[in-house]
């Protein structure tokens, strides 16, 4: 199974899209969340977004990050690069509500990949909302 690791700079988004995706599939060991600062205030950490991957690995075949601005794309860049081993890791270029709802819906498959996750997320990139 493919994990799932939704990087925000506000916990509680990063709590609400883990809880609407887990409506699609996956579950409280194949879907986290972290956002928010050390100090609780807004930003991300490497520090949670590191810790959060090597859980997620623990538990799956490898892990699809959906980010939600520019510095989160940046920090979970730089954890997946402190990782030690050849974890499959990417981040997608996608909304990261309608990215997550897809990408938790396509990981259930016996057949899921990090890379067709992946492509899933980033399909939501061409979803309408009107």
């Amino acid at each position: 199974m493919i994990g799932l690791l939704i990087v925000s700079h506000s916990g509680q988004a990063a709590a609400g899209i883990r809880e609407i995706a887990m409506e699609m599939g996956g579950d409280e060991e194949t879907i986290a969340a972290v956002g928010g600062d050390p100090d609780g205030g807004i930003g991300t950490s490497i520090d949670d977004i590191q810790a959060a991957l090597s859980d997620l690995l623990e538990a799956t075949d490898g892990v699809v990050v959906l980010v939600d601005l520019g510095s989160a794309v940046m920090n979970a860049e730089t954890a997946i690069e402190m990782l030690e081993g050849d974890e499959e890791v990417v981040i997608a270029d996608a909304p990261v509500v309608e990215g997550a709802l897809n990408a938790a819906a396509s990981a259930t498959s016996p057949k899921a990949t990090v890379e067709s996750v992946r492509e899933s997320a980033e399909e939501a990139r061409d979803i309408s909302k009107l």
